[in-house]
């Protein structure tokens, strides 16, 4: 289910904090899921109506943090990620987005956008980082084009393998704890 099913694509959705939380529950209660293992929620950014409804609506077992390794981003998510603390939803860990250009060439990345920002959350949080994903364009078009790619040898694949292993992972310890 995508927010965009709802509006016409230049339609921007702009929403006061009631309504979140109205879509919310609808999403939650009023559809009718086939048994889940996992249901995934991609919010935006922040600290704000739509994390806080979220949290007041549901038992959210987890949260993964998504970051840049750039220093503004990371002021940004230790704010999200101490919300997420006061409001006892455990941080199951961060994906460092962007983290690198991986040359269409050679395969080889370059950090254009810093690097170790992962690492420093993780020292200052506890939480792993459970994924760095490098900007790829031979990715970026095939996703553009609906093709998204399913060889597992390719290390494009590999990487968000082992994000859903990890997510996993910290999800089950979570449970058990």
């Amino acid at each position: 289910v995508s927010m965009a099913f709802f509006a016409d694509e230049d339609t921007p959705i702009i929403w006061r904090g009631a309504m979140i939380h109205k879509a919310y529950e609808q999403l939650l209660f009023d559809l009718k899921w086939a048994p889940l293992d996992v249901l995934v929620i991609d919010l935006p950014p922040g600290t704000g109506d739509a994390q806080l409804s979220l949290v007041q609506l549901a038992r959210v077992t987890g949260a993964v943090i998504v970051t840049t390794p750039q220093r503004v981003a990371l002021a940004d998510v230790k704010k999200a990620t101490r919300m997420f603390e006061k409001v006892s939803v455990p941080v199951l860990g961060f994906v460092e987005n962007m983290s690198g250009f991986r040359c269409p060439h050679c395969g080889e990345i370059t950090p254009i956008f810093g690097k170790d920002g992962g690492q420093e959350l993780e020292k200052t949080f506890g939480a792993p980082v459970l994924a760095r994903i490098p900007l790829d364009p031979t990715l970026m078009e095939a996703l553009d084009r609906g093709e998204p790619l399913q060889d597992p040898e390719d290390p494009r694949v590999q990487v968000w393998m082992e994000l859903a292993e990890n997510v996993l992972e910290r999800l089950q310890a979570v449970r058990v704890s």
